[in-house]
């Protein structure tokens, strides 16, 4: 009988226990995370390999070749942008990491309202700073999202010339690299429906893929303003409550110091009265 209280009584403790660490966690934090990663995971991996396949289509279809020497053309800005991807996929896992820790810390800082007073600040300062840094990521990840659209475009301009031709019998439909500014004024571009290029390069699924690839880093850089929006409130909540507790263990503080000066006066009375007594 007393094994299986000391038994129910064990069963109890663990279940409270896991209670308590599951209201620890920050859900709002761990949503936003969630959503972060997918779209950074989104944008970085689909466009990595969108860009890939506008230089095979640009090499094959097109007859570009790269510019020798130290010249900035279109193939080198791809290069760029590939490590600049790089760098966007490494910064935001680091800064996923960073925000789920603060949102740990706050939460404790929220959940025990009357611990240690330098606590709740130094969260206060941590979700200030953070509000400021995520305010100024989400303006980035708007104009991430707004330049994604222009190959989006672009591809589109090109798909839809390839369906034209299949509807349309001897239309001659052409599209010049220079007016999306891929090469310069003077050299010429362009590829038409007539040519064989054209034609190989819309019976073939390189060109389809590539155009969806875009559109999928495209709502993956959306996820990721949407996950940095979620991010906002979250901090201000967080920076809201912190705040809150700021105040409340101040209160708390001086009301017991109040208690103690109180109670000292009283015992002091209390004494000079049997001194006086005796």
């Amino acid at each position: 009988m007393e094994e299986n209280m000391e038994e129910g009584q064990t069963q109890k403790g663990c279940f409270e226990c896991c209670i308590k660490c599951l209201g620890g966690i920050p859900y709002a934090s761990l949503i936003a995370t969630i959503l972060l990663y997918a779209g950074v995971a989104l944008f970085c991996g689909c466009g990595h390999e969108a860009l890939s396949g506008t230089v095979n289509i640009l090499q094959t279809y097109f007859e570009m070749a790269r510019a020798a020497g130290d010249v900035i053309d279109v193939f080198t800005m791809i290069d760029i942008f590939k490590y600049v991807i790089y760098g966007i996929a490494a910064a935001f896992f680091v800064y996923g990491i960073l925000l789920m820790v603060e949102g740990f810390f706050t939460t404790g800082a929220i959940k025990d309202l009357y611990g240690d007073f330098k606590i709740t600040t130094c969260g206060r300062c941590v979700s200030a700073w953070f509000i400021m840094l995520t305010y100024i990521f989400m303006l980035a990840w708007l104009g991430v999202t707004a330049f994604t659209s222009l190959p989006v475009f672009m591809y589109f301009n090109l798909w839809t010339i390839c369906q034209n031709t299949t509807l349309v019998e001897g239309a001659n439909l052409c599209l010049d690299l220079r007016q999306f500014g891929i090469v310069t004024i003077g050299e010429e571009k362009k590829i038409c429906t007539m040519s064989e290029n054209f034609l190989r390069m819309c019976e073939s699924t390189e060109l389809n893929m590539t155009f969806h690839l875009f559109i999928v880093a495209l709502a993956g850089a959306g996820a990721a303003v949407i996950a940095m929006v979620h991010y906002l409130m979250v901090l201000s909540a967080n920076w809201a409550y912190v705040k809150d507790a700021c105040r409340m263990q101040k209160y708390e503080d001086i009301k017991s110091k109040e208690e103690q000066e109180l109670h000292d006066i009283h015992s002091t009375r209390s004494k000079e009265r049997l001194n006086a007594y005796t």
